[in-house]
């Protein structure tokens, strides 16, 4: 007489468990035909429902199958593993990713016959490559149904709590007003609208505002696909790399958010995204594509308003340098000139003078290239070489607006210099930047633009250069002895070396490599009437920069050995970012 419990339609682990005396074969029978309608997994209705206990089964289906048994709670689980495979597989077949060994993935699971979940697994698995290795194996580890249901609780939690960190973080919520739907955008949105691509891109852009990185590079090669953040000015690895069978859809998805069109592989796009984090507060991602050898690489700049209103104290200003400022932004015409390389912060510095000078007396327009910040009360403009609207003809524009204050966000040609320097002349104030090392250099290369001696003497107020160094961990900074010639050698001067402490940076769980934020290197230099007798007579940047040293203003150089000197940086930052 053949056995019952082989007539029934049952499991492998159905049959095993009526074949043990663990469970009557009609009850088996019943649950079996339950699990089936209720559409969850066989085991875990047995135990939620205490039918049998958790630690049973797995004894038996580990001894009947030959399956490893484990204690999962024993386990320390790495995110990188539990996250090889996504969450809706995960959930649907009750099985998590616990441990690597090379290219051998092993799963635990709590019913080890259900080959349909171990071969899904492989098939999605088999598309991600782990510290430089392809999983090629799947191997099952039985483990008791109760403490597998919380270990896969716990992992996806830990996955996804990036995104809860924020209370009401509305992700749908994008700014796409700046450009207009793509031919097709509509049918794209389908395909690249998966949810392991969009939780990821979530999470990327969530982790990169928490840490307050400036630009977040996403860099496509050949059998990969990298992440960076711009953190205190420092590129640095995230530290989830992307399957590069991935990567065209992740730049798929972001080329929608930003409202690109993803047709076009060809040429460079611009787009924007606004990420509303609450009912007061927005971020803007300015987004640029390129195209590269291995596909298009994606640039995200972070802009935050609120760092517009952050006040001139919190720039790192000096007492003297301050004064100056504030000084040349409240007159009633001029024009003050930020220099630095790109990333030295000259748009904060800029806005922190528009915002001072924002209140209703004041009308002030900007044009930028694109605007960057988005602030209430001031006129901006986006500069769009297409159409015919670049920075000469928005000035023009600008002075047939009844301006009190003009922000002009980069003078890059002679037309634009001239029109700045007459709305200077004629009762505005003009705020811009120029590419140049240092503030000195920025007189004569406005003279090489063509701009007349006397017309840069009697217009420009005020020229900033500026750096960003990064600001020492205050929590793990450590003191260092540095010898007196050294000091001196630095550029310290023999009255400061006395009683002079040096501090560099440490490591601690509250900042990155020991430095948290950054802090402002300036040279403020006021155009006095000697520094305008010079430009008169045809001098130079050398000529200059000696007038100025004479008139006791502080170069990058001193500026940042004056950081040093109060414990806000290093020296090693310092001689980064300036030299002697």
């Amino acid at each position: 007489m053949s056995n019952p419990a082989s007539k029934v339609n049952l499991s492998g682990l159905g049959r095993q468990i009526a074949r043990s005396g663990l469970l009557a074969e009609e009850l088996v029978q019943k649950y079996f035909e339950q699990s089936l309608k209720e559409k969850v997994p066989f085991v875990s209705l047995l135990v939620k429902n205490k039918i049998l206990p958790a630690l049973d089964i797995a004894v038996l289906a580990s001894q009947e199958f030959g399956v490893p048994l484990l204690d999962i709670d024993c386990v320390d689980l790495e995110e990188k593993t539990t996250k090889i495979v996504g969450e809706k597989l995960v959930r649907q077949h009750h099985a998590l990713p616990i441990y690597r060994r090379g290219n051998c993935l092993f799963v635990a699971v709590a019913d080890p016959t259900n080959l349909q979940a171990l071969e899904e697994i492989k098939f999605q698995a088999g598309a991600t490559i782990v510290d430089g290795m392809r999983i090629m194996l799947v191997e099952a580890v039985v483990v008791e149904q109760d403490k597998l249901a919380a270990a896969i609780d716990r992992a996806l939690t830990t996955a996804t709590a990036s995104f809860m960190v924020l209370d009401d973080v509305e992700f749908d919520n994008l700014d796409l007003k700046e450009a207009e739907p793509d031919s097709g955008a509509e049918a794209a949105d389908s395909e690249v609208d998966e949810a392991p691509i969009v939780r990821f891109v979530n999470k990327v852009l969530i982790d990169a505002i928490q840490k307050k990185v400036s630009d977040i590079h996403i860099e496509p090669y050949e059998k990969v696909c990298r992440v960076r953040f711009r953190q205190d000015g420092i590129l640095q690895e995230y530290p989830q790399q992307v399957p590069v069978a991935l990567s065209t859809r992740l730049v798929a998805r972001i080329k929608v958010m930003s409202r690109m069109d993803i047709s076009e592989r060809r040429i460079p796009q611009d787009g924007r995204i606004k990420l509303s984090l609450s009912k007061t507060k927005s971020i803007d991602f300015r987004v640029n594509t390129c195209p590269t050898l291995w596909g298009e690489k994606i640039v995200l700049r972070i802009l935050d308003s609120s760092q517009a209103q952050l006040g001139i104290d919190a720039l790192g200003y000096e007492a003297q340098q301050k004064a100056a400022f504030m000084k040349a932004i409240h007159r009633p015409q001029g024009m003050v000139l930020v220099t630095g390389p790109t990333g030295s912060g000259k748009t904060v510095s800029l806005y922190t003078a528009v915002n001072i000078l924002n209140k209703p007396e004041h009308n002030i327009c900007t044009a930028e290239d694109p605007v960057e910040i988005n602030l209430e009360g001031i006129n901006q403009v986006n500069i769009n070489a297409k159409v015919g609207l670049d920075f000469s003809s928005a000035l023009r524009a600008f002075l047939r607006q009844d301006p009190d204050v003009i922000l002009v966000g980069e003078i890059r040609d002679k037309e634009t210099a001239e029109i700045a320097i007459k709305a200077a002349q004629t009762g505005h104030m003009v705020l811009s930047t120029l590419h140049t090392n240092d503030a000195p250099q920025t007189l004569t290369r406005l003279v090489n633009m063509g701009i007349p001696a006397y017309n840069i003497a009697s217009s420009v107020s005020l020229i900033i250069a500026q750096r960003l160094a990064r600001r020492l961990c205050p929590h793990c900074k450590t003191r260092v002895d540095i010898p007196r010639p050294e000091l001196i050698k630095e550029g310290f001067r023999e009255d400061e070396i006395e009683g002079l402490v040096i501090y560099a940076a440490g490591k601690c769980d509250q900042c990155t490599n020991g430095y948290r934020g950054r802090v402002g290197i300036y040279q403020v230099m006021p155009i006095s009437e000697e520094m305008g007798r010079i430009i008169m007579a045809g001098g130079n940047a050398i000529q200059i920069a000696d007038q100025a040293r004479k008139e006791g203003i502080a170069d990058l150089r001193r500026s940042g050995l004056n950081k040093v000197r109060d414990g806000l940086t290093s020296l090693a930052d310092i001689n980064r970012i300036t030299v002697e």
